[in-house]
């Protein structure tokens, strides 16, 4: 990419007799005669300690900000928020955690705008920070970079790793009586021993290995964990790269292309990735300018085998892929085989090839295969149509789920009722449990089932039931899930009329969902449906009644920044 030189827009706020005011309020902060000269550069964290997967990132902002310095850089740092999905799914609070990512989108960019800053680095945590900060870097277009603030270590209970997953899943394994409330107790106080996201692939870890690939983030920072004495350093390095991007004069959007695109698909399909990868990725490419769309996700899916054997489905956690060689390792791989844009270019300078060749692999390593003896020969987001989800929704088969099943619905208008029949033992083998009145606008706010599909899972009922939705799933739900369902029932779509003892198809092999009614049948029926009670749809105030008006389609990446 050739070098080109930006002027410094902070000038503007900082350089002249005219600015004065500006620069006496700035000299309070601690800023001195030479900073004025200096590129300025925020430090966009998402810093709160409501959340173990933020609760470290003031210390590796502090990491950054030496970095800035070193490089002649002038550091400020700004904060945003943070809503943690596994501290507040099956509750109300959930339906803040998608809002979030817009909030966090608007604040970086505003004031990145109001101070004229010259570069950005934003830090991130929890899953929706990630898609949240880049959509941000996107929408500024400034030298900038994200920096991933590393997943979990794996807890041990009873002799094996576990993580937040097995928590979600013990929940219902002790409501059917496959384990006892001490075998509960004892696995949450072992699942979460520090600072770090959740540590499988789960939406987390799967995010911030789509935007190493997408090279916004340098490849090889945000697989080092979060409590590895080594993160540090990594981010001292960012802090002194977004200098020189200033210096190269690179924005975000040279780097988030349509290539860069399809690498990240690519990377979240080869490890068996998060649903919300779509949701997320449909957001980004929105605010880069970038043409995407579901089928992209099915046609590369199609064509890319699974090579991670990553938890939810698999054996191994982020930890173990760091250890065994990273996302360079698996761009390596995949490079090799055809299936990146090698030329592709990323925030260090380097192509996507020059990186895969730093790759570093472990001895003796499991946790990524060969393209030739894959963990499963195709991926893993697949795009479903069909009477039910006319403009689509997204499956994970990363798994050995089934590629059919048929069986009756049980219905619920909402996520509560649905987790209390699956408690209650009132789900059995062969049913396809439908949630709705959850999507972006209905619910608004468009909830994990996370609650849900992991107590089916802890009841054994994982591999003999369905399940499908317009709200979206956690990275750690696994099994036959179809999630995003559009339209979502509050916009009159089909899942809308849906009711107890309609059977319902799943073909994964033909890409449908469908329900046994005719087209008429569904209309009337969908005409007629209104949220429950336990809806906030219309009752939503402040903040969510802003969404709820101006949310898109789960189809289109439940973006505010509509067309």
């Amino acid at each position: 990419m050739k070098p080109r030189q930006l002027p410094l827009r902070s000038q503007a706020l900082v350089a002249g007799r005219d600015r004065a005011a500006a620069r006496s309020m700035l000299r309070a902060v601690g800023m001195e005669d030479d900073d004025f000269s200096r590129p300025l550069i925020a430090i966009a964290n998402t810093w709160t300690d409501t959340t173990p997967c933020n609760a470290h990132l003031r210390d590796l902002a502090d990491s950054v900000r030496q970095g800035i310095r070193e490089a002649g850089g002038m550091p400020l740092e700004v904060n945003t928020i943070a809503i943690s999905d596994g501290i507040t799914m099956g509750t109300e609070g959930m339906k803040a955690s998608l809002v979030s990512r817009e909030l966090v989108a608007d604040s970086i960019e505003l004031v990145g705008d109001a101070y004229g800053f010259d570069g950005v680095v934003a830090i991130s945590g929890c899953d929706k920070t990630i898609p949240g900060t880049v959509m941000a870097l996107a929408r500024l277009d400034l030298p900038s970079l994200m920096l991933y603030g590393g997943s979990i270590q794996p807890g041990r209970y009873r002799g094996r790793d576990v993580t937040i997953q097995d928590v979600f899943e013990g929940i219902g394994a002790c409501a059917a009586g496959r384990i006892t409330e001490e075998d509960l107790d004892e696995l949450e106080r072992a699942a979460c021993p520090g600072a770090g996201s959740c540590g499988g692939q789960f939406t987390a870890n799967t995010m911030a290995t789509v935007f190493e690939a997408m090279g916004i983030s340098p490849m090889g920072s945000g697989s080092v964990p979060a409590t590895d004495p080594a993160k540090a350093g990594v981010a001292r390095d960012c802090g002194r790269l977004a200098v020189d991007l200033v210096r190269r004069g690179v924005t975000a959007r040279d780097i988030l292309t349509r290539a860069a695109m399809t690498n990240g698909i690519t990377l979240a399909v080869a490890t068996g990735g998060s649903t919300n990868a779509v949701l997320h990725l449909l957001a980004v490419a929105r605010e880069a300018g970038v043409e995407l769309e579901l089928e992209d996700f099915d046609r590369i899916s199609a064509r890319t085998p699974v090579i991670a054997d990553m938890k939810p489905w698999g054996r191994f956690v982020a930890t173990d892929m760091h250890a065994a060689g990273g996302v360079r390792l698996l761009a390596a791989r995949l490079l090799g085989a055809g299936l990146l844009d090698g030329g592709a270019a990323t925030v260090t300078g380097r192509t996507v090839a020059e990186e895969a060749e730093l790759a570093a692999e472990a001895a003796g390593q499991e946790v990524v295969s060969s393209v030739e003896d894959p963990v499963k020969p195709h991926g893993g987001l697949l795009i479903l149509r069909g009477n039910l989800a006319p403009d689509g929704c997204v499956l994970k088969v990363a798994g050995p789920e089934r590629g059919h099943h048929s069986g009756p619905a049980r219905v619920f208008d909402c996520e509560e009722d649905a987790f209390e029949a699956v408690q209650a033992g009132a789900i059995s083998a062969g049913d396809v449990v439908v949630i709705r009145g959850e999507g972006p606008r209905g619910g608004p706010g468009m909830r994990e089932m996370l609650a849900v599909t992991a107590a089916l899972t802890g009841a054994g009922l994982g591999p003999s039931v369905g399940l499908l939705t317009d709200g979206r799933f956690s990275g750690a739900t696994h099994g036959l899930m179809a999630g995003h369902v559009a339209p979502e029932a509050v916009d009159g779509g089909p899942i809308a009329a849906v009711r107890d003892g309609d059977t319902i198809t799943f073909d994964v092999a033909a890409r449908t969902l469908s329900v046994d009614l005719s087209d008429d049948e569904i209309r009337e029926r969908a005409s007629v449906w209104r949220p429950s009670a336990q809806s906030a749809n219309g009752s939503a105030t402040g903040v969510m009644r802003k969404y709820a008006r101006l949310v898109a389609s789960a189809s289109e990446g439940a973006v505010t920044n509509r067309a």
